[in-house]
């Protein structure tokens, strides 16, 4: 088939890369402007090592990106990690339209931080759902959609890159095949069901050491390696990246308030919350370079019985 590649991103670079691999023919690729001193973007890298045509218009609402679209003549548009506004009349210009990656199972977690929202709150199954965009945020009716389980240890990066990377890209082919052959069924999401989040940044990744110890936990791992649950150490604010947690069976299990530290080992550190403990493996104070929680506090002279916040 004969595509056009909307995206950006090592996401959008490897369904490019997966397209080319088995014979389509990319006839373009769209991708937003690099800003100033910013990593070259890997699509536009991708595309641009390859020879393909590549447009970097700073809006896609404007005629010129309509015109540019209709001239490459595509079977299909594909939208792979896109972070800028595509209207109705731009995706509606390839001959069977355009299909949109987006990695959750909607209607559940519409919105920008879609991976991290399912772990932080405590859910055992997530997944990648391609749909047709619409002009509503992951609102379009849904082509196809596969699921995967979240461990219990899983942290942002390994449900990510371990899973739900691989697994888009699959799901992307397999529609986008379905799509142009008109064999596909698109079933209108179920507004009831929908849930929208709005980004993971730091006001959300700020550790309330109060909370239940799964509340905890799960912020750590639904924020390891971005954009990395942080607490105050002595004024500064130090990132937890690498943790786990050790649930309270009895009462003398737990020892001390909330949000103190209750152990100091060779490598890690136990802080003291409701339900239990958590033992901090890796953190990274701002500003710093990421250490053993043990070297940290040693550093800044934390002893047992001190608070972290």
């Amino acid at each position: 088939m004969r595509i056009a590649i909307i995206g950006q991103q090592a996401f959008g670079a490897s369904v490019l890369e997966a397209f080319l691999g088995r014979g389509d023919e990319v006839a373009g690729v769209f991708c937003a402007p690099e800003k100033p001193g910013a990593r070259p973007d890997p699509l536009r890298a991708a595309a641009t090592d390859r020879g393909l045509k590549v447009f970097q218009f700073p809006s896609l609402k404007g005629e010129d990106a309509a015109a540019a679209m209709r001239d490459l003549n595509v079977d299909l548009g594909v939208m792979a990690y896109v972070l800028q506004f595509v209207p109705q009349p731009f995706v509606n210009i390839p001959r069977h339209g355009t299909i949109q990656f987006h990695p959750s199972l909607l209607p559940a977690f519409r919105g920008p931080s879609s991976i991290n929202w399912p772990i932080i709150k405590g859910e055992t199954v997530t997944g990648v759902t391609i749909f047709r965009p619409t002009d509503g945020l992951d609102e379009g009716p849904v082509v196809l959609q596969k699921a995967t389980p979240i461990q219990p240890h899983d942290t942002l990066g390994t449900l990510y890159f371990d899973r739900l990377f691989p697994l888009g890209v699959a799901a992307m082919l397999e529609a986008a095949d379905a799509v142009v052959a008109g064999r596909h069924k698109e079933t209108i999401q179920d507004e009831g069901a929908a849930s929208y989040e709005g980004w993971c940044r730091d006001p959300e990744a700020e550790i309330n050491w109060h909370a239940h110890l799964d509340a905890v936990y799960n912020l750590v791992r639904g924020c390891n390696p971005s954009p990395g649950a942080w607490t105050t150490v002595q004024g500064r604010k130090v990132r937890i990246l690498d943790a786990r947690k050790h649930s309270a069976r009895r009462f003398a299990d737990v020892s001390g308030n909330p949000g103190t530290v209750s152990r100091i080992g060779s490598e890690s550190v136990d802080v003291t919350v409701q339900g239990g403990r958590l033992e901090l493996l890796k953190v990274r104070p701002d500003g710093g370079a990421k250490s053993s929680a043990a070297e940290f506090v040693a550093s800044v002279g934390i002893v047992v019985g001190s608070p972290l916040a």
